[in-house]
């Protein structure tokens, strides 16, 4: 926890120092108890920006390798990670999909907020990409509302395939909390519904053209 909170107090300067964060909509993020903020993904920095503007720590899931790395590069992303509070997960197939997803209900269950990318990669040619039920399937089990999050300008600032991020504006927007009960339909039905209004609410705050598919995994051909 000592640890968080100093590389926090370094990298919170340099953020807004950087990136001049224009941030709008933080009054809709609530103070205390569960909540997930499903976000768009243009970059590696969307992960780190979104905690260092919220208005509470916000918990991203990371692969665990980038908690081991060496070298001067390998500290800077495990302090990096350090800082946002981000949770290791090991990386794999579905099995380890899910062990993720318990994680992340862990997470809420103790009253925190959790943050997750619902298109599961980084859009390479900035559209919105149909949102995986992962983030349904949290807030059906939990009873957390779910932030929407709309962050543009990062893909300038930090492309796919640039090693470190340059000076530059990032916009973050935070919109009203969606609220979902009991499931009235098949679970399956009732993620992808929910799962589809989470998408069309990121996409009302960000302006991205819309992708009628699923983005690949980083990892996949």
């Amino acid at each position: 926890m000592m640890l968080h909170h100093l590389a926090r107090a370094m990298f919170v300067p340099l953020a807004h120092a950087a990136f001049r964060p224009r941030v709008e909509g933080r009054h809709h993020v609530p103070r205390d108890g569960a909540v997930i903020l499903a976000a768009n993904h243009l970059s590696f920095l969307d992960s780190f920006i979104i905690p260092l503007v919220a208005p509470r720590p916000v918990a991203f899931l990371a692969k665990q390798e980038y908690f081991t790395g060496s070298g001067p590069r390998g500290w800077l992303t495990r302090t990096t990670l350090t800082a946002v509070g981000a949770v290791a997960v090991p990386r794999g197939e579905h099995r380890a999909a899910q062990e993720a997803l318990e994680t992340a209900l862990t997470v809420l269950k103790d009253g925190r907020a959790f943050g997750i990318h619902p298109e599961g990669s980084r859009s390479r040619d900035g559209r919105l990409y149909r949102g995986r039920t992962g983030v349904a399937w949290l807030a059906l089990a939990s009873g957390a509302p779910v932030v929407p999050v709309a962050v543009i300008g990062t893909d300038r600032v930090q492309p796919v395939g640039a090693r470190l991020p340059r000076p530059g504006r990032v916009t973050v927007r935070f919109g009203e909390p969606l609220h979902f009960g009991p499931p009235a339909r098949l679970a399956a039905r009732a993620r992808r519904e929910a799962t589809d209004r989470v998408m069309d609410a990121i996409a009302a705050l960000s302006g991205q053209e819309r992708a009628d598919e699923y983005n690949k995994l980083s990892g996949t051909p």
